[in-house]
């Protein structure tokens, strides 16, 4: 009695198309010709065909052939999928199939992406095949996905966008220009910007409270202290907020940089005292917005210790 097997289709495609003989004798009759010319067939290998994509999910292509191009080092791989029924959805399934197979060729090292070939064989009840095998056609604007993915992606490099320009970025200005000179310029240079736009009325108080402390993480300004005072002045909306920071850091010696702690305070015999400064310090920047994170960073104190606030 002959042993049965839930796929039959799938189970003798698989026992013929795993043959690299056979596979060669396919892909001569099957591809296009653009595409067979790059192949060379006779440097097919078989590879598993099963992938992990990051949420975890199990995708599964029936056949995948790794292979050299024609033109030189490059690699390319062939992915064959077996269906016995139509699948409207069927191109993104391959397209998900080969961008998996990209992925693995690159975690082996390799620089360049591999050109991944999805070929579906269809041996279905209903004739032809109805659905297009273009992934682009899934789409309700076609034309526009076309042009979107078959180009350059849309690139923001505020590096190159001139300052003038910048400042009429309405609600995202600030952050813009926070961000293109924060590496490479003395924020004293842009004061007369930055509090021109830190007095908008179209920044939540969250936002400038954490526009203020990214400032002060990530600027380049030898004074600090001096660029709190100097802000608080023009901006007396958030004069105690500035003056909290630049308190803190008068309190621990330093006027740059923001990598302070309890044990500088204990090194100079008053443990008690700093500790009880940083809780009053703490307390007044989370009622201000300050992220915990930032909080903990400027104060010294661990996430138990704030914890431990009551605000």
């Amino acid at each position: 009695m002959q042993n049965s097997t839930p796929t039959p289709h799938d189970a003798i495609f698989k026992t013929f198309l795993s043959n690299t003989l056979h596979a060669q004798d396919f892909l001569e009759l099957h591809l296009p010709e653009e595409l067979r010319e790059i192949c060379d067939l006779d440097t097919l290998r078989l590879e598993s065909g099963s992938f992990v994509e990051d949420d975890l999910r199990a995708c599964y292509s029936d056949i995948l052939y790794s292979l050299k191009t024609t033109r030189g080092d490059g690699y390319a791989y062939i992915l064959i999928e077996h269906q016995s029924s139509p699948d409207r959805m069927m191109p993104f399934r391959l397209l998900r199939y080969a961008i998996a197979a990209m992925q693995r060729h690159m975690d082996a090292g390799h620089k360049m992406l591999p050109l991944v070939i999805p070929v579906l064989f269809y041996q279905g009840g209903r004739s032809p095949y109805p659905y297009s095998m273009s992934w682009l056609d899934l789409f309700s604007e076609p034309r526009l996905a076309a042009k979107l993915y078959g180009g350059r992606f849309p690139l923001v490099d505020i590096t190159v966008i001139p300052d003038d320009e910048i400042l009429k970025h309405r609600r995202v200005a600030l952050l813009t220009l926070l961000q293109k000179h924060i590496r490479i310029r003395d924020l004293h240079d842009l004061f007369n910007e930055i509090t021109q736009l830190m007095q908008s009325d179209e920044l939540s108080g969250q936002q400038q409270a954490a526009l203020i402390n990214y400032m002060i993480q990530a600027g380049e300004t030898p004074d600090v202290k001096g660029f709190l005072h100097e802000l608080a002045q023009a901006l007396p909306q958030h004069k105690d907020e500035l003056m909290t920071i630049a308190k803190r850091l008068e309190e621990m010696g330093r006027e740059q940089g923001l990598q302070v702690g309890l044990e500088q305070g204990r090194s100079l015999g008053h443990q008690d005292g700093e500790r009880e400064a940083s809780l009053k310090i703490a307390r007044t920047m989370l009622e201000k917005g300050f992220d915990r994170a930032a909080v903990m960073e400027v104060t010294g104190l661990s996430e138990d210790d704030l914890r431990q606030i009551k605000h």
